[in-house]
């Protein structure tokens, strides 16, 4: 699942993780990305010391066998740096989960100040959709619209079950957290399923969503409805 940050992108990982056949990894590569870019985000000193800081390692990681019949991976296209191996996606089926750049923005500057377009996964979602054969792409906006209703596409999109066990979950995080949940879920902390339909869009005039709403707008002209 590659989504930016802000995204349902956590909510998304509980309600996989709810299902009771799936193993869930949270941001595999946030630790390499920072270590490499030198990026300074909110706990890095203890992000670093919580993952692999070898982007190899990690793909190693991902394509190992696991024994559950689904392994759910969730990550940030901006952790993906350009030089960075990427043949393995070949291996997975690869969802990209969308937001309006007018939510992201907003929800994102409450929790950290003066983003750059790179912080917001925009530009790389696209890139990274690009390399996949007839993408999924989902919405954020319509998962919270019709949480039952979208997951029943998603699952059968990818070939799996469906099961209502994914429209909630325990409140408190999963033991699968980031170390980094501490400063960025708060709220997803609190929950116990889906939030309902998003309010109207939030009227900010910022560059940043002028930038990202070409990226959105072209992949959702293909997504799942």
């Amino acid at each position: 699942m590659w989504s930016g940050p802000r995204n349902l992108s956590t909510a998304m990982m509980y309600s996989f993780a709810a299902r009771g056949d799936a193993r869930v990894v949270d941001e595999p590569f946030y630790a390499a990305y920072l270590a490499e870019t030198g990026a300074d985000h909110p706990m890095r000193a203890a992000v670093l010391g919580s993952q692999p800081v070898d982007a190899v390692e990690v793909v190693k990681s991902l394509i190992s066998p696991v024994s559950e019949p689904v392994f759910y991976q969730k990550h940030m296209t901006h952790h993906m740096l350009t030089h960075w191996p990427l043949d393995w996606m070949a291996q997975m089926q690869n969802v990209f989960l969308i937001r309006h750049p007018a939510r992201v923005v907003a929800s994102y500057r409450r929790k950290r100040e003066a983003p750059t377009l790179d912080d917001l996964g925009f530009v790389q979602q696209t890139r990274l959709a690009s390399l996949v054969d007839d993408p999924i792409i989902v919405d954020a906006a319509d998962i919270r619209a019709d949480p039952a209703g979208m997951l029943q596409k998603l699952c059968a999109a990818l070939g799996i079950p469906w099961t209502e066990n994914m429209l909630c979950w325990p409140a408190g995080g999963h033991p699968a957290d980031g170390v980094w949940a501490a400063h960025w879920y708060s709220a997803i902390h609190r929950s116990i399923g889906f939030d309902g339909p998003e309010a109207p869009l939030p009227k900010i005039d910022d560059r940043l969503v002028d930038a990202g709403l070409p990226h959105y707008e072209a992949l959702a002209a293909r997504k799942l409805t």
